[in-house]
């Protein structure tokens, strides 16, 4: 029997040397070491030996299984260090290296990036929410009137459920304050859709920021000096911001924010940025009622939201006349940002 290790011993490294390549050596591999291999059914007949036998033999199958494993090894090793010498024969190492692209960060990201850094600053804290939501959290809550344009399918897309794609990220501010107890310091950034025609200033899906800031006696005052700070942190300390009256459903009162545009070779001009304004009361009694306590009742606490288009921001930041380049992934427009 031990005469027969031998033989197997012999045989498996005559074969392991013999391979020329990795699946002749797997082969030599199964066919000794295998299940059904030559070295392990010779380890299967020593239950049929005389006990005083099986140590000596047990011993001589160890001593064959780890020389036939060493040399399956040591082949595997000197195949891959050839297979690696001929996969580089040819190349000329004095050649200058290719030139490694490096990747960069896409304007929205970058202005997005921006305006969270410099709201954080200020104690806004990031939140979030679903991008498919209720028309209460998207309308009814902010104060939205049934017969209000945007409720309407030619603004906005509805699903047959009753659900629809959020057309601001306001929906965020009231699931935050359905949970949360004053204060409230949020900013939450997002995708919004809209049924716009797309061209030159309009996309169907933007992207937003939109603030909210409720808590004991909080002012108009408090509304202008935040978005006064942060648009001067955006676009320089000279830039220029004014505050327009204007309505919107969910505050009261409410402003238009413009920044002053300042533009090589043309004339300084006004650009629409954001919207924002008080929260209105009625948002905060709504608000009180569905959550069955006095947390937001407006006789105790006051607040202020803005919103803002980040694709907008990005469009003043760079002088991009055309928002249809943000969605392209056209490289030769994106590598300037890069």
């Amino acid at each position: 029997m031990k005469q027969e290790l031998e033989t197997i011993q012999a045989d498996a490294l005559s074969a392991i040397e013999a391979a020329s390549d990795q699946k002749i050596l797997d082969e030599a591999r199964v066919a000794f070491l295998g299940k059904k291999g030559r070295l392990t059914a010779a380890s299967a007949a020593m239950k049929d030996l005389p006990n005083e036998e099986k140590p000596a033999y047990g011993q001589a199958l160890n001593v064959a299984r780890q020389a036939i494993t060493a040399a399956i090894e040591s082949k595997l090793a000197a195949l891959q260090e050839e297979a690696d010498k001929k996969s580089v024969e040819g190349i000329d190492v004095t050649l200058p290296a290719r030139e490694l692209l490096e990747g960069g960060l896409h304007p929205l990201t970058l202005v997005k990036d921006r305006a969270i850094q410099i709201l954080r600053r200020m104690g806004f804290a990031l939140a979030e929410g679903p991008e498919i939501e209720t028309e209460y959290h998207c309308f009814d809550a902010l104060n939205t009137p049934d017969d209000h344009p945007a409720r309407n399918e030619k603004d906005t897309f509805y699903f047959d459920s009753g659900k629809l794609l959020r057309t601001h990220t306001s929906s965020v501010q009231i699931r935050t304050m359905e949970k949360a107890t004053p204060p409230v310091r949020i900013i939450a950034p997002g995708s919004a859709y809209r049924r716009d025609e797309i061209d030159a200033t309009h996309l169907s899906v933007f992207n937003q920021l939109e603030g909210l800031f409720v808590a004991e006696d909080v002012k108009l005052g408090d509304l202008k000096g935040t978005l006064e700070y942060f648009f001067r942190a955006m676009f320089g300390n000279e830039t220029e911001v004014r505050f327009r009256p204007h309505f919107f459903p969910f505050t009261e009162p409410s402003f238009e924010i413009d920044v002053k545009l300042h533009v090589k070779g043309q004339k300084p001009k006004w650009i629409e940025v954001a919207g924002c304004g008080m929260v209105d009361p009625a948002v905060f009694s709504s608000l009180a009622e569905s959550r069955g306590d006095d947390l937001f009742d407006p006789e105790k606490v006051t607040g202020f939201a803005f919103g803002m288009g980040l694709d907008r921001l990005a469009m003043i930041q760079w002088g991009i006349k055309d928002i249809r380049l943000l969605i392209e992934n056209d490289t030769r427009f994106l590598k300037q940002f890069a």
